[in-house]
C-alpha cells in the first residue's frame, strides 16, 4: 500500500534568482541571475514612481477615507457654498486639491478625490529587493495537516501553479492559507470544524505561514497551532502569542481577502461563484478590485435609499392627509368668514349697545338740567299769586266747611229714612207670604179626600201579593236538590275531590310534557341557528367580495371597518360612496393583476371615493372627526368635481400602441364603477400607462422616445416597469428608471379555503342529525300531548255534570231565599201604610194651621202703620237741612266766582308750573333710569369697550368745553375733527343698519369654527411635520447624490475596464461576453451583470448556475477573475481547479491569458491550482511551479532532492544530443 506520510512540494522556477534558492537548497544559473539584476537595474525609475504612488496610497489608507455622507449639517447651504468656491479655484491653483469639512474632532482633512479623477486603490508598494508585495505570501509550512506530515515550502511574487495528481494535498494548500490567516473554515465550503483539519491518527499540527511586509520591516510569521481535542486554537505572530483577532486585524491592514470569492476562489467554491446572483457579484467585486471606498459608498447608498424610500412614504402619506385636511378646511372657509365677519358685527353691535344708553344718558342729563331751572323759576312765581289771593281763600274754605257739615247732616237723614223704608218693605213682604201659605193649606184641605181613597187601595193589593208570595215560599224543595245540598253521605264532595285529583295529575302531566317539549324546541332552534350560521360561512367562503372584505381587513382594520359601518349608513349620503379599490376594482384577466398593483401604492387601494363635496365632508366629519366606528380612525377620502379637473390624454394613440405591440393601457384591462376609475385616471394615471406582458416584445427605446414626447409616463414591458421622465431644465433629457413587477396580492384570485369548506359541511351534517333526532322526540311529545288532551276532555266533561247539578242546587236555594226576603220587605211596605194618619185628624190639623197664620197677619199690618208714621216725621227734618245745605251753597257760588277771577293769573302759572313740574319729574326719573342703564351697560361690557368708549368721552367733553370757553369769549369755535358728536338717535341708526347686515350673514353651523380651528392647527403641525421630513429627505438625497457621484463614476471605471478585457478575452476564444452594470431605484438591487455566448447563432445570455454547462461557467469564472486581476486590491489570489470540463482551446487560451495577466511588472501574487497541464503551454520567467507529489517511496528526511537541478542536468543532456547530431 503506499503511504502518505510526507507530500514534499518540489518548487521550479524559470528565474531562480527570483526565489531563496538556499532555503530550497536550489542553485540558480549565474546567467540567469545576472539578466534578473540588469532588468531590475532598468526598470529602478520606473518602481520608484510606482512606489512613491502606493506608499501616498498606503498612509491615506490608515488614516482613511472622509466620510462623504455626513450625519449632521455638513450637506447645507454653506457646504454647497463652499463647494462652490472650491470649484472656482479650479485644478490647476497649488491649492486646488478640495478643503475638506471638519471632522467631529474639529480636525480638517484633505480630500483625496477629485470629481472626474478617482483613484484606483492598488496594492502596497512592491519590495525591489525580492519582488513581493506586502501581504502575499513568501512562505508556507504544515505539520500533520490533512494528507501532510510534514512540507514548508517558498513561494513566487507573480503566478504561482500548484500542479500535481488528484488526491496529492494540492487544494490542501489553499485549506492551510484559510485556516492559516484566521479565516472561516466556511470560506472553503468543507469541513466546518477546526479539528477536521488534523491529519488523521495525529493529536496535534499546525499551519506555518509568513507574509510579505512593507520595507524596513520583518516579514510577519503566522503561526496558528491545530489539534483534535477542542474546540480553540492558538495563534503566535513572529513567534510571540497572539489572538485571533489581532490575526485578523493584521489581514486587514494588509488587504487580505480570503473571504471573498472574486479574490480566494477554492475547488469546493467554484460553483457557488457561478451562482453568486448579479447583485452578490457586485458586492463582491467592490471587496476585490477598485476604489476602496467602493463598498462603503454602496452600504451607505443602500442604508440611506431605504431610509429615503421610507420617508418619501411617510412624506406621500402626509402630503395626502395634509391635501385632504387643506381640502375640507377649504371646503368651510367662506362660513369661516362669514363667522368671523358676524363677529365682527356682533362686536359693533355691542359697542353700539354701550355707547347708546351712555349717550342717551347725556342728552337726558343735559334736558334734565335745563327743566329743573325752569321748574325752580316757575314754582317761585306761583308763590307770589297764592299770598295775594289768600284771604278770598280763607272766605271760601269755612264756606266749604259748613257745606259739608251740611251735606254730612242731610246724608244721615237720608240714610235713615231709606232705612224705615226698608223696614216697610219687609213687613209687607211677610203678610204676602202669610197670605200664600194660607192659600196652599185651603187647597190641601180640598184634596184629602182623594189621598184617603188610593192609600186605601194600595193596602189591599199589598196584602194579596204578600199571600202570594207566602204560599209559593212554604211550598218544599225537590229531594234530588235537597240531598245535593245537604250531601249526607259526602258523595257529592268525593265526585268533587276526585275531579280535583284527576285535573291535578293531568296538568302536571301536561305542564312536564309542555316542558320537555319546549326545551326540545328550544334544541332545536339553536341546532337551526347553528345550521343557518354554518351555511351563511359556507356561502360567504364562495363569495369572492367576502374575500376581498377578508383581505382589506388583514390590510387594514380601518378601512375595513369603515366599509361594514357604511354600508348600513348609505341613506346618510346624497350619492354613492365608492368603496376602496381593493372591494370594487377588478382585474378580468388576471395576468394583468400584478401590474395594475404594482402601480398603485397602498393609500390608493383604501380610499373612498365620494361623487359630490357634501358626501365629502359628512364622510370625513363622522368617521375621521367624531368616530363613528366607535374608536378614533382614520381613513382616506378623495373627491373632485368631474366637470373642473382636467384629466392628461394619454402619451400614444391606439395606432402608436399597436405599433409599438403593446396590448393597451392598464385602464383597458380593469373593471371598476365610474367613479373609481375616474380616480385612478387623477392619481394614478391608470390611462396612460400603456402595458404588454411578453417579455422583449417592445423596442424599449422607441417606447421611451413615445412616451416622453408628452413630458413622461410609465410603460410595462413584460415583469419591468419603466418610469419615463423628462428634465425641466437645460436640454429636457429623458430619463428611464425602471424596477419589476411585484407579486399581486390584493387583487389576486386566492380561491376557497378547501379546510374550512370541508369543516363547514361536515358541520351542517352533523347538525341536521341532531335536528331530525330532535324532530323525532317532538313528534313523541306532541302524541303525549294529545292523549293528555283527550283524558283531560273526559274529565272536563265529569267535572260540568257535578258542576251544572251543583249550579240547579245553589239556583233553586237561592231563589227560595230572595222570595223570603221580598216577602218580608212587602210586608214592611203594608205595615207603613197601615200606620199612616187618619184624614180626618189631618184636616182638623189644616184648619188649626189656618187661624195661626191670620192672627200672625194683623200683628204685621199694626207695625207697618207704625213705621208710616216715622218715616213722615224724619222726611221733615231732613227737608229743612236741605233748605240750610242750598243757601250756604249759594254762597259758596257767589265766593268762587269772585275767587276765580282773581285766580285766573294764578291758575295760568298754576298749569305752567304742573306743565313745568311734570316734564322736570319725567325727565328726572329718565336721567336715573338712563343713567342705570348706562352703568349696567358699562359695567357687564369689556374693559376694551370701556377704555374706548371713556376714550371718546374724555374728547368729547374737552371740546364741548372748549367750545363754551370760545362762545364765551367770543372766539372760533375749535375743530370737532376726531371727536364723536353723534347723538344717541344716530347710534340707534347706526345700530338698525348694524343689525340690518348682521340679519344678512348667515349663521354658521354649530361645531364648524371649532372643527375648522382644530383641523387648521393640525394642518399648521402636519406642515411642520412634513417640511421637517422634507429637509431631512432633502438632506439624504444630496447626501445620496454626493455618494453615488463618487460611488457610480469609480463603479463605472472599475466595471468598464474589467469589461473591456473580459470581452477582449471572450473574443480571443471566439466567444463573445460583456458585463454590464444592472442600475435600480434600490441601491441594494445594483448589479454586475455577465452576458456570455458561446455559440454563433446565440445571443448574449446572463450567466446563471442553470444556464451554461459547467465548463462554460468555469471558462466565464476564470476570465472574469483574470479580468479582475489587474484591478484587484489584495496582495495575493487563488483559484482552484477552475480549468475544469473547459476543453483544450479554452484551457490553452486561459493559460495564456492568465499568464500574461499575472506575470505583469504591477500584477498581484496569484495561485493557480490544477491537476493537469496541456503540452507546450506558455511560461513566463515570472512563474512559479510548485510540483506536489506524493507515493511509497518518498525519502524520509525532509529537505532532501532538488527538482530545478534535476530540470537542468535534463536540459543539458537534450542540448549535447542535439549538438552531437
Amino acid at each position: 500500500m503506499p503511504r502518505q506520510s510526507r507530500s514534499p512540494v518540489a518548487a521550479t522556477s524559470t528565474s531562480s534568482g527570483n526565489e531563496s534558492t538556499k532555503e530550497n537548497h536550489v542553485r540558480g544559473s549565474t546567467r540567469v541571475k545576472m539578466e534578473k539584476v540588469k532588468q531590475r537595474q532598468a526598470k529602478v525609475k520606473e518602481e520608484n514612481v510606482i512606489r512613491r504612488a502606493r506608499v501616498r496610497v498606503d498612509e491615506e489608507d490608515r488614516r482613511g477615507h472622509e466620510r462623504l455622507i455626513a450625519d449632521g449639517a455638513d450637506a447645507d447651504a454653506e457646504g454647497d457654498a463652499e463647494k462652490e468656491e472650491d470649484d472656482e479655484e479650479g485644478s490647476g491653483s497649488p491649492k486646488g486639491r478640495k478643503r475638506a469639512r471638519v471632522n467631529t474632532d474639529g480636525d480638517s482633512r484633505s480630500s483625496q478625490f477629485q470629481d472626474g479623477d478617482i483613484l484606483r486603490s492598488i496594492t502596497l508598494p512592491r519590495d525591489p529587493s525580492d519582488g513581493f508585495i506586502p501581504g502575499s505570501i513568501v512562505r508556507i509550512q504544515l505539520r500533520n495537516f490533512l494528507t501532510y506530515d510534514y512540507v514548508e515550502f517558498q513561494t513566487g511574487p507573480y503566478l504561482n501553479m500548484i500542479i500535481g495528481p488528484n488526491g496529492t494535498g494540492k487544494s490542501s494548500i489553499a485549506c492551510a492559507i484559510a485556516l492559516g490567516l484566521n479565516f472561516s473554515p466556511k470560506v472553503l465550503g468543507r469541513a466546518e470544524q477546526i479539528s477536521a483539519y488534523v491529519k488523521n491518527g495525529t493529536s496535534d499540527g499546525h499551519v506555518e505561514i509568513e507574509l510579505k511586509t512593507p520595507p524596513g520591516r520583518p516579514n510577519l510569521v503566522i503561526h496558528r497551532k491545530l489539534a483534535t481535542t477542542g474546540k480553540s486554537t492558538t495563534f503566535m505572530l513572529n513567534g510571540k502569542n497572539a489572538t485571533g483577532k489581532e490575526v485578523s486585524q493584521r489581514m486587514a491592514e494588509l488587504g487580505v481577502q480570503v473571504g471573498n470569492l472574486c479574490s480566494f476562489l477554492p475547488q469546493d467554491k467554484v460553483s457557488e461563484f457561478a451562482m453568486m446572483t448579479p447583485q452578490q457579484l457586485l458586492k463582491e467585486t467592490q471587496k476585490a478590485a477598485g476604489d476602496t471606498n467602493l463598498t462603503r459608498w454602496h452600504e451607505t447608498l443602500i442604508g440611506a435609499g431605504k431610509e429615503s424610500s421610507l420617508i418619501k412614504e411617510k412624506i406621500l402619506s402626509d402630503h395626502s392627509q395634509l391635501n385632504q385636511m387643506n381640502a375640507r378646511n377649504a371646503a368651510i372657509e367662506r362660513e369661516v368668514d362669514r363667522y368671523h365677519e358676524r363677529r365682527k358685527i356682533e362686536e359693533m353691535i355691542n359697542v353700539l349697545k354701550v355707547y347708546i344708553p351712555c349717550a342717551t344718558y347725556r342728552e337726558l342729563l343735559a334736558r334734565y338740567n335745563e327743566l329743573k331751572e325752569a321748574q325752580r323759576k316757575m314754582h317761585q312765581k306761583v308763590l307770589r299769586l297764592k299770598i295775594k289771593n289768600e284771604p278770598a281763600h280763607t272766605l271760601l274754605n269755612t264756606l266749604k266747611s259748613d257745606l259739608k257739615d251740611k251735606e254730612r247732616r242731610r246724608e244721615a237723614r237720608k240714610k235713615d229714612t231709606q232705612k224705615l223704608f226698608h223696614d216697610v218693605q219687609k213687613l209687607y213682604d211677610s203678610n204676602e207670604q202669610m197670605e200664600n201659605h194660607a192659600d196652599s193649606l185651603q187647597s190641601k184641605l180640598e184634596q184629602l179626600d182623594q189621598t184617603e181613597k188610593d192609600r186605601q187601595k194600595q193596602i189591599r193589593d199589598l196584602e194579596g201579593k204578600i199571600e202570594r208570595m207566602e204560599e209559593e215560599y212554604n211550598q218544599p224543595l225537590p229531594d234530588e236538590i235537597v240531598a245535593i245540598l245537604e250531601d249526607k253521605n259526602g258523595i257529592v264532595r268525593r265526585q268533587k275531590a276526585e275531579y280535583t285529583r284527576e285535573r291535578t295529575e293531568i296538568n302536571a302531566r301536561r305542564d312536564e310534557c309542555d316542558g320537555r317539549l319546549k326545551e326540545k324546541m328550544e334544541e332545536k332552534a339553536v341546532v337551526m341557528r347553528k345550521i343557518e350560521q354554518a351555511q351563511r360561512n359556507l356561502s360567504q367562503l364562495d363569495s369572492v367580495e367576502h374575500q376581498k372584505l377578508q383581505r382589506l381587513a388583514q390590510f387594514n382594520q380601518d378601512t375595513a371597518d369603515a366599509v361594514v359601518w357604511l354600508r348600513s349608513n348609505k341613506h346618510r349620503f346624497r350619492k354613492e360612496i365608492i368603496e376602496p379599490a381593493v372591494l370594487t376594482l377588478n382585474v378580468p384577466n388576471g395576468r394583468y393583476a400584478p401590474a395594475v398593483e404594482s402601480i398603485m401604492n397602498g393609500d390608493r387601494f383604501k380610499t373612498f371615493v365620494a361623487q359630490c363635496r357634501e358626501d365629502y365632508d359628512l364622510l370625513n366629519e363622522l368617521i375621521n372627526d367624531q368616530g363613528a366606528l366607535g374608536r378614533k380612525a382614520w381613513i382616506s377620502t378623495w373627491f373632485r368635481d368631474i366637470n373642473t379637473t382636467p384629466i392628461t390624454e394619454p402619451p400614444m394613440t391606439q395606432d402608436e400602441l399597436q405599433a409599438l405591440r403593446f396590448d393597451g393601457y392598464l385602464s383597458d384591462f380593469v373593471s371598476c364603477p365610474p367613479a373609481m376609475l375616474w380616480f385612478l385616471k387623477n392619481e394614478v394615471s391608470l390611462h396612460r400607462i400603456a402595458v404588454t406582458l411578453t417579455n422583449n416584445a417592445v423596442d424599449v427605446s422607441k417606447a421611451t422616445q413615445a412616451v416622453a414626447r408628452s413630458g413622461g409616463a410609465a410603460f410595462i414591458v413584460g415583469s419591468v416597469i419603466n418610469n419615463v421622465s423628462r428634465s425641466r431644465y437645460g436640454r429636457k433629457a429623458i430619463s428611464n428608471v425602471t424596477r419589476d413587477v411585484g407579486r399581486a396580492n390584493l387583487l389576486a384570485n386566492h380561491g376557497v379555503d378547501a379546510d374550512a369548506k370541508r369543516r363547514l359541511e361536515s358541520e351542517i351534517a352533523q347538525y341536521k342529525v341532531a335536528v331530525a333526532a330532535h324532530n323525532e322526540e317532538i313528534e313523541q311529545l306532541k302524541e303525549q300531548e294529545k292523549q293528555i288532551d283527550a283524558e283531560a276532555k273526559q274529565n272536563d266533561e265529569l267535572g260540568k255534570s257535578i258542576k251544572d247539578r251543583m249550579d240547579a242546587a245553589l239556583k233553586a236555594r237561592t231563589t227560595k231565599e230572595k222570595l223570603k226576603q221580598s216577602t218580608t220587605r212587602e210586608k214592611n211596605i203594608l205595615r207603613q201604610k197601615r200606620a199612616a194618619p187618619s184624614a180626618v185628624q189631618e184636616r182638623a190639623d189644616i184648619r188649626v194651621e189656618l187661624v195661626n197664620v191670620a192672627r200672625r197677619r194683623v200683628k204685621v199690618v199694626k207695625d207697618y202703620l207704625a213705621v208710616v208714621k216715622q218715616i213722615v216725621a224724619e222726611q221733615q227734618e231732613t227737608t229743612r237741612i236741605g233748605l240750610e245745605f242750598v243757601q250756604i251753597s249759594a254762597n259758596r257760588t257767589a265766593l268762587e266766582q269772585l275767587c276765580k277771577k282773581k285766580d285766573e293769573k294764578y291758575n295760568r302759572a298754576m298749569d305752567e308750573f304742573a306743565k313745568i313740574d311734570a316734564e322736570y319729574n319725567e325727565a328726572k326719573k329718565r336721567s336715573k333710569e338712563a343713567l342705570n342703564d348706562s352703568r349696567d351697560a358699562l359695567n357687564t361690557t369689556t374693559d376694551e369697550v370701556r377704555e374706548q368708549y371713556q376714550e371718546i368721552q374724555d374728547k368729547r367733553t374737552e371740546y364741548e368745553q372748549a367750545l363754551k370757553l370760545a362762545e364765551a369769549n367770543g372766539t372760533a369755535p375749535p375743530s370737532a375733527e376726531g371727536v364723536d358728536l353723534r347723538t344717541a338717535d344716530e347710534y340707534r341708526a347706526e345700530l338698525e343698519s348694524q343689525q340690518a347686515q348682521l340679519e344678512l350673514v348667515s349663521k354658521t353651523q354649530p361645531g364648524v369654527i371649532e372643527q375648522y380651528e382644530r383641523r387648521k392647527k393640525e394642518i399648521k403641525q402636519l406642515e411642520k411635520t412634513l417640511e421637517e421630513r422634507q429637509r431631512n429627505a432633502a438632506k439624504i438625497e444630496r447626501n445620496i447624490q454626493q455618494t453615488l457621484n463618487h460611488w457610480k463614476s469609480a463603479l463605472e471605471k472599475l466595471v468598464g475596464s474589467i469589461g473591456q478585457k473580459f470581452s477582449a478575452a471572450f473574443d480571443r476564444i471566439g466567444c463573445a461576453g460583456e458585463i454590464r452594470i444592472s442600475e435600480n431605484e434600490d441601491y441594494d438591487k445594483w448589479a454586475i451583470d455577465i452576458l456570455v455566448k458561446f455559440r454563433d447563432e446565440e445571443k448574449l445570455q446572463l450567466l446563471t448556475g442553470q444556464r451554461q454547462s459547467g465548463g462554460e461557467r468555469s471558462l466565464t469564472t476564470i476570465l472574469y477573475l483574470m479580468s479582475l486581476t489587474e484591478e484587484a486590491r489584495a496582495p495575493f489570489s487563488l483559484v482552484d481547479e477552475i480549468n475544469q470540463g473547459m476543453d483544450q482551446r479554452a484551457e490553452r487560451v486561459v493559460h495564456d491569458n492568465m499568464v500574461d495577466v499575472t506575470c505583469k511588472d504591477d500584477s498581484a501574487q496569484y495561485f493557480l491550482i490544477t491537476p493537469k497541464l496541456l503540452p507546450e503551454l506558455k511560461y513566463h520567467e515570472r512563474m512559479k511551479i510548485l510540483c506536489v507529489n506524493n507515493g511509497e517511496w518518498l525519502p524520509e528526511e525532509t529537505r532532501v532532492g532538488n527538482l530545478m537541478n534535476l530540470i537542468e542536468g535534463f536540459v543539458s543532456t537534450r542540448n549535447r544530443a542535439t549538438n552531437g547530431q
